[in-house]
């Protein structure tokens, strides 16, 4: 049997005045993933255990079977990982955004945190950034690298005593020195700014009506974690498709294959049907599961892009599940189909939360009465309920981890 894993990450919510009491799940236009809801079992899960914050890695990893309070060690490492980079014992890998600050203020720690994101930047001029500031602030133990648009790493061997830093995208419109990291992390960021503020690639940057990324900002950090083998856990042979390293990471730590598609940028403008390709020569090529994460919603979520998010979840829908499931059809075999985000990320909130999220579970051959529609309400309403996220993998398969 083959399975399909679709994560519409961030696409959960909470009812919105502008979609006239609507979720984003309930106002998109989504007829195939509905039709599949229909037949499904239907209800929600914690992906998030308690206590945790609710970050991608945890939640995926979750999904994944692997229980996050085992096994999560910080998003940054497993970035590192899908960038290619060798973590050697001792080492710490820390997230190293790209962001907009604002610049009225006299002192970086009263300037204001104004885009987690810097507009979305290209990995193209990111990357020129990243190489200014590994010149000043590199050092034989402390490497910057860079990676797709604003989120890039840096690695630090044996570094100075850290903990849980502040998420950028947690404080939009806030005084960053109300969420410094300690010493010595904060003068880097402070010192990132006299660097990159007035660099050409943000002059240019503003000369087109764009925001600069006129500092960096450090989170996450974290040691390489040992993940056990997917295929060996579930003697299923596995894919995982995404633009973001994160997920990549966490899929080529399980022993999967990581698919990179070209024009899957990570914003709701991804390229949607070259994910469902991808999806189908993985199934053609003889893999049993196939993990497909769209960071999309988030995004939008992050940016309070409220119409943004509705459209793609139906583009994920109509362009991405819609041929995938075509395909699954004229096999005439059996399979499985596992949806749902991995957190909320409410537009309301710009970040993550850790309430349940909608999910459900389709086999072909064996249908169950489900959920007129696939939202939060309707799988609420089902009164099933997962406390524990890594338990899915098992509800789907039908199976028990080795």
């Amino acid at each position: 049997m083959n399975y399909l894993v679709l994560i519409p990450d961030g696409a959960a919510d909470y009812p919105i005045d502008a979609l006239g009491g609507k979720t984003p799940l309930e106002a998109a236009d989504k007829p195939t993933l509905d039709r599949l809801a229909a037949d499904s079992l239907v209800g929600t899960v914690s992906n998030v255990p308690d206590g945790m914050v609710p970050e991608s890695d945890t939640a995926n990893l979750a999904i994944l079977s692997y229980d996050p309070k085992i096994y999560s060690k910080g998003r940054s490492p497993l970035e590192a990982v899908s960038m290619g980079l060798e973590m050697k014992p001792g080492d710490i890998a820390f997230r190293c955004n790209v962001v907009t600050l604002s610049e009225e203020q006299a002192c970086y720690d009263d300037r204001i945190m104004l885009d987690h994101s810097a507009d979305e930047i290209t990995t193209e001029e990111a990357a020129g950034l990243i190489r200014a500031v590994a010149e000043v602030l590199g050092t034989e133990e402390r490497a910057f690298y860079p990676g797709v648009s604003y989120r890039h790493c840096m690695i630090w061997h044996c570094p100075p005593a850290y903990r849980e830093f502040n998420r950028p995208h947690d404080f939009l419109g806030e005084r960053v020195g109300d969420k410094l990291p300690p010493e010595p992390y904060a003068s880097l960021l402070r010192r990132s700014y006299e660097i990159l503020n007035r660099h050409p690639v943000n002059e240019a940057r503003r000369a087109r009506g764009l925001r600069p990324a006129n500092s960096i900002w450090l989170w996450s950090p974290g040691a390489k974690p040992a993940l056990s083998s997917f295929r060996e856990k579930w003697g299923l042979d596995a894919s995982v498709i995404s633009a973001v390293d994160l997920i990549k990471g966490i899929g080529l730590c399980a022993g999967m294959e990581s698919i990179d598609v070209e024009g899957a940028t990570g914003n709701y403008k991804t390229n949607y049907k070259g994910k469902a390709d991808a999806a189908i020569d993985a199934f053609r090529r003889g893999k049993e599961l196939v993990y497909v994460h769209v960071e999309a919603p988030d995004e939008c979520g992050h940016r309070a892009e409220t119409g943004n998010k509705v459209t793609s979840i139906s583009r994920i829908s109509e362009e991405l599940l819609k041929p995938i499931l075509h395909f699954l059809d004229a096999c005439r075999e059996p399979y499985a189909v596992m949806v749902l985000p991995d957190h909320p990320t409410p537009v309301c909130r710009r970040t993550h939360t850790r309430e349940p999220v909608p999910f459900l579970i389709y086999r072909s051959d064996r249908r169950q009465q489900g959920v007129s529609r696939f939202c939060e309400r309707e799988a609420e309403k089902t009164g099933i309920y997962l406390p524990e996220g890594h338990r899915l993998m098992a509800l789907l398969t039908g199976k028990e981890p080795s």
